[in-house]
């Protein structure tokens, strides 16, 4: 066998040789592909207890907010939940994915679903995609192991930390938790803190806002605080309403009853598809 046949492994190093190809597209007016940039924060840390999990409610599609009130905080098992950032779709498509076969595993074994069950599930999936399904994720539970806290990148890899902040805002949050964490914080100090941590994500982060949501798990219990604070209220609602009438009103009404056709069929005949 002749030497050009064999496959001979990559040299090490970064290859140049598509750097005069993009220099000619870009002259010729060819744009490249940009990044999309997520508007959210999310955390989480451990406390003494178990873990808590925190998500501001605003969805923006760019410059537009789309939604001031949805939830981050997505359900995974009843011991497990997962909070997304980046595209919407996706992260609620691979959360809904996995909790799905993480219900089945558990009507399959009889036993209760462990976290790193869960992480191994959406690393899997993302690592595949290349980072193309656009889904950083902040996942969190106790299982009989103990409280455990993990974060996930779009491209599939994933860490292991007492405290983390993923999102948009996650640098503003990060210096909140930098500051004041500590090991063995109560319920209420979690609480606090991580709540202190998503404020300072929407007063500093452009697609960060709305309201607060907060997921407490502990051992065997769950309690999801749904809009836990509110710190952008609404000042200012009109006194008029709508200007025009909430009922339309019915101009005519015409009921038409339907012919009814029976056929029968005789014993004996066969009947044709």
């Amino acid at each position: 066998m002749s030497k050009e046949m064999v496959d001979l492994p990559p040299k090490g190093g970064f290859s140049f040789d598509l750097c005069r190809r993009n220099d000619m597209l870009a002259k010729k007016g060819a744009k490249p592909p940009s990044f999309r940039k997520t508007g959210t924060t999310i955390v989480g840390l451990i406390f003494q207890d178990g873990v808590i999990l925190g998500a501001h409610t605003r969805a923006t599609e760019g410059p537009i907010v789309c939604d001031k009130n949805c939830e981050k905080i997505h359900y995974m098992a009843p011991n497990i939940y997962c909070c997304g950032a980046g595209t919407a779709a996706d992260t609620e498509a691979v959360t809904d994915m996995v909790s799905s076969q993480l219900q089945l595993h558990r009507y399959h074994t009889g036993r209760e679903s462990r976290v790193v069950t869960a992480l191994t599930l959406l690393k899997r999936h993302l690592f595949n995609y290349q980072g193309h399904v656009q889904a950083a994720l902040v996942l969190g539970g106790v299982d009989f192991t103990g409280p455990h806290l993990h974060t996930i990148y779009p491209h599939g890899s994933t860490d292991t930390l007492p405290f983390a902040t993923m999102g948009s805002g996650s640098l503003a949050a990060m210096s909140v938790f930098e500051s004041k964490f500590r090991e063995g914080l109560t319920r209420d100090e979690g609480i606090q803190l991580v709540a202190e941590a998503i404020c300072s994500g929407i007063f500093n982060d452009l697609g960060s806002g709305s309201n607060v949501d907060i997921c407490v798990i502990t051992k065997g219990h769950k309690e999801y605080l749904r809009n836990h604070l509110l710190p952008n209220p609404r000042t200012y609602v009109s006194e008029k309403g709508y200007p025009f009438p909430k009922k339309t009103e019915v101009l005519l009404t015409k009921i038409t009853p339907l012919k009814q056709k029976v056929e029968i069929i005789e014993a004996g005949d066969a009947m044709e598809e």
